[in-house]
């Protein structure tokens, strides 16, 4: 299957890089997928892979910027009271590698001129963008171009790329070339077919471009710098402003087997970092600083910094060089969308490749991400993404107020930007409340694993205060049960909508009342003095009634339950054993996915799941679980489910993994690293899956590799190598330590390459981990 696959995308394997050979403009949604695999970014900014000159084909232009977004109002059939009134949009915003070529009076165009060799390079290592071709723009014309492009990962606010084209016909040309920087762009996703952006104004002697966005009134400021050399000279070059473009033309001509090579630089300066005023200035400081160094220079301090980001975070697999390839590309995605330099951003689905969901933030982030950054970048990345989250809690109440709940209740937006809900589906904006139960996992997970609870002091305590209010409100007393329900949910499996007692929301909901309990009673007992705040902040009515009513529903909330031959499994919900069971496997293969082929009502009367629901929840907390619950939820729900979410594959990965289960294991595996690789869902044209990426690492780390912070409190390893890797190697930032795993078939090697000691458990086995090697013995 892969090899058919990669054959149609013409992609190899390579470790460390993404590389693709030859090039069919007439195949749109595959030119479009590789501008979406071949994307680049550096937490600030970046943008989709667009050819630098102009292209005529089937494309999606696309550059974004770091919370900068547009409120788009929201566009519903019918207007249900509570809606928010809009869906938050990260911005297209001014397309700025722009080069456009003109060669003896044609125009430069892939979609056009015939195309004679073809390749795109993304070299994760570096951070490196590079294309090279050969075409014939004319029967008597024939040109090379190599191209290479980067979004800085030293200054976040440059982008840089070098055009280099060499004339192989037998005559001269006039070459004409163009740099610019355009700001006529739009959104593919705009609700109304708005234009977000107006122009506040451009510049031609400076060459700068600014723009404000409409409603929100981010300006943003874009200065280009360009050095010209035609076989060897410098060409002068004429700047131009045209309404909402700067550009600078360049001519000269050509002799045969003579080049021409561009250098090109442009600055970004926001209104999120610069005052409004200094907008210009601070764009041109930075192109000019670029533009006096070159670009020779500004790549080596880029690759630098790369360098810096991938120690202590790379995954080796040996043996298997397609695995490989997976999840390099993963780390290499989360670590040029997200750097935790900015608590003011987050991970949106898509990151810098796609405007699919608004570039928002989701629950994906806690769930999937925050566990990523905080192995591999350490505690301060991570309480970033909290900081993030307890700063939009006075939001979070809000939201909760808005339908109908009181006394500080918090429900986290499902789809945000600034703390405000901003999704425009019933079933979802109100609904899918599982959400919140996310959240104060985090909270939960960056405590366990950090060692310390100091984040409750910093803010926690009082968003799972908040969280813990909504549970205690949200649910109601069955009396015919006898017990505390919770109806009317979606749960993570979005092809079930308004169920009553989905079961992972209603254990959810009961654990987050019960830490909420556990972290009120730590903080009172050890920080009494910060506990006093927290009450008088948060009118906290711990002395009375309000932790006495978080007992009684987390004690008393109904989990349901079906009696199978081989035991009970927990129910996803009432009712869904009332349908037809029927397994993914029978689904005909020219109707999956069902989300493309199937009419919504035909996918909710299914017993057909989404995504991982009740195994989400045996994930979280497996060790509240024996192994044989796990593994019997495990084989009753991973064949009824379509894994038609990009967060699924992962978790049923780590869990056939935990219940030995490898083989099947290491096919989910490959389903989830290799996602938008081999475009199993057959959208990669609308960007790429970001968030589902974190997954994919926890799908080695903590399946295959075993990786768990156990309920003792301490580092375990048990690992599970599939018999496609001869070894596995990677190393993790953990309570001061950075631990490099060296795991084979029957031995684990680990050291602490900073020299920071701490406690693991391999197997069996207690060892104190220091700069020396501990070598372990395994069962093969």
């Amino acid at each position: 299957m892969y090899d058919q696959i990669m054959e149609q995308r013409k992609l190899e394997i390579d470790p460390w890089k993404i590389v693709e050979t030859g090039f069919d403009p007439r195949n749109g949604r595959t030119c479009m997928a590789s501008e979406s695999l071949f994307s680049i970014g550096n937490g600030a900014m970046g943008g989709r892979a667009n050819f630098e000159e102009h292209f005529s084909g089937q494309t999606l232009p696309g550059n974004y910027l770091g919370g900068i977004y547009y409120p788009d109002k929201t566009r519903v059939g019918w207007w249900k009271n509570g809606y928010p009134e809009y869906f938050a949009k990260v911005l297209n915003s001014a397309f700025w590698p722009g080069v456009d070529i003109c060669i003896g009076g044609q125009r430069l165009d892939l979609a056009v001129c015939p195309v004679e060799a073809f390749r795109r390079e993304l070299d994760m290592r570096r951070g490196l963008l590079s294309r090279t071709f050969v075409a014939r723009v004319s029967d008597r014309v024939r040109v090379e171009v190599c191209v290479r492009r980067f979004v800085s990962m030293a200054d976040p606010e440059l982008g840089a790329l070098a055009y280099e084209l060499k004339l192989l016909s037998e005559e001269a040309v006039e070459v004409v070339a163009t740099p610019f920087v355009e700001g006529d762009v739009r959104n593919e996703d705009a609700n109304y077919d708005e234009k977000f952006w107006e122009l506040c104004g451009v510049d031609r002697e400076r060459a700068t471009l600014t723009m404000r966005t409409r409603k929100t009134g981010f300006e943003v400021s874009w200065a280009q710098r360009v050095a010209v050399v035609a076989a060897g000279n410098p060409v002068a070059g004429e700047r131009f402003a045209q309404a909402e473009r700067v550009s600078e033309r360049f001519v000269c001509t050509l002799q045969p087997g003579e080049s021409l090579r561009i250098d090109k630089f442009v600055g970004v300066a926001t209104s999120m970092n610069h005052a409004a005023e200094e907008l210009t200035q601070a764009a041109c400081a930075v192109a000019e600083k670029a533009a006096a160094q070159g670009f020779e220079q500004e790549l080596g301090a880029h690759e630098a910094a790369w360098e810096e980001k991938w120690s202590g975070c790379d995954v080796a697999i040996d043996g298997d060089d397609a695995a490989q390839q997976g999840i390099r590309f993963c780390i290499f995605q989360l670590l040029q969308t997200y750097t935790g330099r900015d608590s003011r951003l987050n991970v949106g689905p898509k990151g810098f490749t796609g405007e699919k969901y608004g570039g928002s933030t989701y629950w994906d982030t806690e769930a999937y991400c925050l566990p990523f950054y905080l192995c591999t970048s350490g505690e301060e990345v991570a309480r970033q993404l909290l900081r993030y989250r307890y700063r939009q809690l006075p939001q979070a109440i809000e939201n909760a107020a808005k339908l109908g709940f009181r006394d500080g209740a918090a429900l986290y937006p499902m789809v945000t930007m600034t703390g405000e809900e901003c999704h425009n589906e019933w079933e979802i904006t109100f609904e899918e409340i599982h959400r919140n139960g996310a959240i104060a996992y985090a909270i939960y997970n960056y405590c366990r694993y950090t060692g310390t609870r100091d984040y409750l002091l910093e803010g926690g305590l009082e968003v799972l205060i908040g969280i813990a209010r909504f549970w205690a409100q949200r649910a109601t007393c069955s009396e015919p049960k006898d017990q505390y329900v919770i109806l009317g949910v979606t749960g993570p499996n979005e092809y079930e909508n308004n169920v009553n007692n989905n079961w992972y929301t209603n254990f959810l909901a009961g654990w987050c009342l019960q830490y909420a309990l556990l972290a009120a009673g730590y903080v009172a007992k050890h920080h009494p003095e910060h506990y006093r705040r927290i009450v008088e902040v948060t009118h906290l009515n711990a002395g009375q009634d309000e932790f006495a009513r978080w007992r009684r529903v987390a004690d008393g909330l109904f989990l349901p339950e079906w009696s199978t031959p081989a035991g009970p499994i927990f129910l996803q919900q009432e009712g869904y054993m009332d349908k037809e069971q029927r397994l993914a496997k029978d689904i005909p293969a020219e109707q999956r996915p069902i989300n493309q082929n199937w009419s919504w009502d035909r996918i909710l009367r299914s017993c057909f799941i989404k995504q991982a629901d009740v195994l989400q929840g045996l994930y979280f907390f497996q060790e509240m679980f024996d192994l044989e619950t796990i593994a019997r939820n495990f084989d009753f729900y991973e064949p009824r489910t379509v894994h038609e979410s990009s967060l699924s594959p992962c978790v049923h990965s780590i869990l056939a993994s935990l219940t030995g289960r490898t083989e099947k294991a290491y096919e989910l595996y490959l389903r989830t690293a290799r996602l938008d690789l081999d475009d199993y869902n057959h959208e990669v044209h609308e960007g790429l899956h970001i968030t589902s990426m974190a997954g994919s690492w926890l799908s080695v780390i903590e399946g295959f590799g075993g990786v768990r912070v156990g309920a003792d409190g301490r580092l375990h390893v048990r690992p599970r190598l599939p018999r496609q890797w001869r070894a596995l190697t990677f190393e993790i930032h953990y309570r001061g330590a950075i631990l490099r795993f060296e795991i084979g078939r029957d031995e684990v090697c680990v050291a602490s390459t900073n020299g920071v000691a701490v406690e693991v458990v391999i197997g069996q086995v207690e060892c104190l981990v220091n700069d020396r090697t501990v070598h372990v013995k395994i069962e093969a």
